[in-house]
C-alpha cells in the first residue's frame, strides 16, 4: 500500500506522509502517469463537497457515470451505503479494561455457562488473558474491495453485480485507533470518497467530505469493525451476556453458536424522532476445532415512522432490515496476540411495507496490512469528536 505523497512542488522537499494509505490498485488507476496519479489523488483527498468530487476524475476510470460506485444512483446514496458497510456500530456500550469472565460458568443456565466455556477457549486461542490485558491501545491498517447490487424488487435472492470499469470494483483503504472500546477513530477511504467515524467515549460520530458531522443517537459505542477478528476482548466482552443457541457447519468447519439480543431500553435510547429499532440481534460463530471465531452475524430492524399525508392521515410503515455477515479468516500472531488479517462481509438491505419490496446487497473484502498495540503517544486529543459537535455537545450539558 502506498503510504507517502513525492514532493512534486519542491525538487527536495520531504515526501507527504498519507493520512490513509491507499492500495496499489486505487493508485494505478488514478491517471496514465505517477505525476498526473499524485495530483489527482492530493485532489481527491482535498475535496469537501459533492460538487468538487464530481469535477474531478472517476477513480475506476471510465466514464463519470453515477452508477459507477456500487451500483448506487448518487454519490451521496454511494456515501450512505459506503458508511453503512464500512463504519457501522454494534449496539452495545462494552464495559472498558480487561476481560470479565469472573462469574462462575456453573451458576446460570446451561446455555449461558456454555457460553462462558465457549468463550474461556476462545481467549485462550487467541493468546491468553495475560496476553490480552497487558493491551492499552492499538493500530490497524488495511485495505478493502466493495461491490454491490442495484436495488430490486421482489423477494429473489439479490446477486452482487460488478460495477462498472475495468476493476468491477472499488478499492480503498483505512486505517483504525483504538484505546477502549469507547475510544476510537476511523478514516476510511474507498474510490476517492473518504469517511470518517469515532467516539471519545462521551460521543460516537461520523462525517464524510460530501455531508455534515453527525452524532449517534445513544451513548457511545464500539465499532463494528473490531469485533472482525481484530479485538478479542471486545468480542469475548459482548458476548459474555450471550448464550449458546446451538452449533451450525460454517465452510465445513462444525461451530458453536452464540447469540446475544439488546434489551428494549436500549434499542429505545437508539431510536429517533423518524425511526424506531424494534431489534438488534448478533451471533457469533466459534469453531470447535480452533476455538476462534470465524463468523460474526448481526440483524438489524427499524421501523420508519408513519408520515401525515392527506386529509392528515398517517401513511403505512416503511421497514429496514440490515442483515451483515462478516467470513473472519488468516489468524496470525502479533506480539502474542492472535489476530485476524482477512476476511470478507457480505451486507444484504431489505425494505418492505407500504407496496415496498426491495432488496439490495453489498459486499466487502478486507485485509489487515499492518497492526500494532500499545501505541506511544496516543491520547484522548486524538479521539476528538469534529469542533461543530464538540459545542453542540457543550452546549446540550449546560
Amino acid at each position: 500500500m502506498r503510504k507517502l505523497c513525492p514532493n512534486f512542488d519542491k525538487e527536495n522537499g520531504l515526501d507527504t506522509v498519507l493520512e490513509v494509505p491507499i492500495p496499489e490498485e486505487m493508485f494505478t488507476s488514478m491517471g496514465s502517469n505517477a505525476v498526473l496519479r499524485w495530483q489527482n489523488l492530493r485532489s481527491l483527498m482535498k475535496a469537501q463537497s459533492i460538487d468538487n468530487i464530481n469535477k474531478l476524475p472517476s477513480s475506476n476510470n471510465n466514464d463519470n457515470n453515477d452508477k459507477s460506485h456500487l451500483s448506487s444512483g448518487s454519490n451521496n446514496e454511494f456515501m450512505a451505503l459506503l458508511k453503512l458497510v464500512g463504519s457501522p456500530l454494534i449496539p452495545l456500550q462494552l464495559q472498558s479494561g480487561n476481560v470479565l469472565l469472573t462469574r462462575p460458568i456453573k451458576t446460570g443456565s446451561i446455555e449461558t455457562s456454555s457460553a462462558k466455556y465457549i468463550l474461556q477457549q476462545y481467549l485462550a486461542a487467541t493468546g491468553g488473558l495475560g496476553a490480552l490485558n497487558s493491551i492499552n491501545s492499538m493500530y490497524a491498517v488495511g485495505q478493502v474491495k466493495m461491490r454491490g447490487s442495484e436495488m430490486k424488487e421482489g423477494d429473489d435472492s439479490v446477486v452482487s453485480v460488478k460495477t462498472k470499469g475495468k476493476q468491477g470494483h472499488e478499492v480503498g483503504g483505512f486505517v483504525l485507533w483504538q484505546m477502549n472500546p469507547d475510544l476510537w477513530y476511523l478514516e476510511l477511504v474507498v474510490s476517492g470518497f473518504k469517511v470518517s467515524a469515532g467516539s471519545d467515549g462521551k460521543l460516537a460520530w461520523n462525517q464524510s467530505s460530501s455531508q455534515p458531522s453527525h452524532a449517534n443517537k445513544g451513548p457511545p459505542r464500539p465499532l463494528r469493525r473490531f469485533f472482525q477478528g481484530l479485538d478479542p476482548r471486545c468480542i469475548a466482552n459482548l458476548f459474555l451476556e450471550g448464550v449458546c443457541v446451538g452449533e451450525k457447519t460454517i465452510k465445513n468447519d462444525d461451530c458453536f453458536v452464540l447469540r446475544l439480543e439488546t434489551a428494549p431500553n436500549i434499542l429505545k435510547a437508539q431510536s429517533t424522532a423518524q425511526t424506531e429499532i424494534s431489534r438488534h440481534t448478533m451471533w457469533g460463530y466459534f469453531s470447535q476445532r480452533t476455538g476462534l471465531l470465524i463468523q460474526f452475524e448481526d440483524t438489524k430492524l427499524v421501523r420508519m415512522k408513519p408520515m401525515k399525508g392527506k386529509n392528515n392521515k398517517e401513511s403505512s410503515s416503511v421497514f429496514w432490515e440490515t442483515t451483515m455477515i462478516s467470513s473472519i479468516e488468516d489468524y496470525r500472531y502479533e506480539d502474542g496476540i492472535n489476530i485476524a488479517h482477512s476476511g470478507n462481509t457480505s451486507a444484504m438491505l431489505y425494505r418492505y411495507g407500504e407496496a415496498h419490496n426491495h432488496k439490495r446487497r453489498i459486499e466487502e473484502t478486507w485485509k489487515i496490512e499492518e497492526i500494532g498495540f500499545n501505541i506511544s503517544g496516543l491520547s484522548m486529543d486524538c479521539f476528538l469528536p469534529p469542533s461543530e459537535l464538540k459545542r453542540d455537545n457543550n452546549v446540550a450539558d449546560t
